[in-house]
């Protein structure tokens, strides 16, 4: 309910795939402390690590253009 707005006033500032992007670093942040707290399941290294990947893959995303 709350992205249609949010994608459409992000598009004014950000590319498509730049939105995409975020939106999918947050949601797995979200289910990361979901799982932390209601689950008590710590990730494990390899978790980290692939988020940490996800994390570069936003870096990229907002490179300058040339």
């Amino acid at each position: 309910m709350l992205q249609v707005p949010a994608n459409r006033w992000g598009s004014n500032s950000y590319s498509a795939y730049q939105l995409k992007i975020v939106q999918e670093v947050i949601t797995l942040a979200v289910f990361i402390v979901f799982a932390l707290f209601y689950f008590k399941v710590k990730p494990a290294w390899n978790h980290i690590a692939a988020f940490v990947c996800i994390l570069a893959a936003v870096a990229f995303t907002f490179l300058p253009k040339k």
